[in-house]
């Protein structure tokens, strides 16, 4: 076994929200970035895990292209920190013949979107290659017919979303271009993955403990996208929990407005409580 190097905490977030363009039938990734900008506001003000270090964000342009972005994925993978995590936000797209998939990239076509698009095996790579001792992929993102099809086949995309060394979490939903894809739950819209994550991480888990992971968080999570999925009349979508891995903690609002019930604080003063009590090192997942 090799020798662990103790990094002091840290996390880099990358966070990607990506606008397909003008092509009606890429959509799907039209509030993309404002999902990303969610996710970057929220994210790091609300990690337990940061430690000493805190969270460095790498927040790419909707319009950026599939290099821009794996450029700065890369870099961020090879600062040492305690975790990676990568935020992705669009529509995917699948290849030809239905076995990889990419989030499709500003001014793409039917004819180029894969190619132009990010594909989904760099993303996973440039994880496992990097220089953090835990990972974690946040997925907001929408799939066209052709595409949920290759998802639903183990034998091809599907499997994908499964990646053995990178935990994944989020939820991947079908859509429709044109009028009936019009009431459909968009990545960074409301009902999506980001914007119940954003509600949840700021109302908190009443009666959950101080520091929550994915699994504590994914009831409140799933009682928001429910009622997302309702209002677009009961829209297919395939919901992603890391397994043992992907712990990455974060506070629990709830559990400080709970131990401070009757008291009159402001904004300010709940967050110089809650660095006080932020431990120096993060917390073993």
């Amino acid at each position: 076994m090799g020798a662990v190097r103790m990094t002091g905490g840290g996390i880099e977030l990358v966070v990607i929200g990506a606008d397909g363009g003008p092509e009606r039938g890429y959509a799907g990734s039209a509030r993309a970035a404002e999902g990303a900008a969610e996710l970057a506001r929220t994210l790091p003000d609300r990690a337990f895990d940061a430690g000493t270090r805190g969270c460095r964000v790498s927040h790419l342009p909707a319009g950026a292209d599939a290099n821009a972005m794996l450029t700065a994925l890369r870099q961020a993978s090879q600062r040492p920190a305690r975790w990676l995590v990568v935020c992705l936000l669009g529509q995917l797209v699948a290849d030809p013949r239905g076995r990889r998939i990419a989030l499709v990239t500003a001014g793409s076509t039917p004819d180029n979107a894969y190619r132009r698009g990010l594909a989904w095996d760099w993303v996973t790579s440039a994880m496992v290659h990097g220089d953090q001792e835990e990972t974690l992929l946040l997925v907001d993102a929408v799939a066209d017919k052709d595409t949920w099809a290759a998802l639903a086949r183990e034998d091809g995309a599907g499997e994908l979303l499964t990646h053995s060394r990178v935990p994944l979490w989020g939820r991947v939903g079908r859509y429709t271009a044109g009028r009936r894809g019009r009431d459909a739950v968009l990545p960074g819209g409301e009902g999506s993955f980001s914007w119940a994550l954003g509600r949840v991480l700021d109302h908190g888990v009443p009666g959950a403990a101080a520091a929550v992971g994915p699994e504590e968080l994914q009831a409140a999570l799933e009682a928001q996208l429910a009622w997302g999925d309702l209002a677009a009349g009961g829209a297919s979508a395939r919901l992603l929990l890391p397994g043992d891995g992907g712990r990455l903690l974060m506070r629990n609002r709830a559990a400080v407005r709970g131990a401070l019930a009757g008291l009159s604080l402001s904004e300010e003063l709940l967050a110089v409580l809650w660095r006080e009590s932020a431990p120096t090192d993060p917390p073993s997942a």
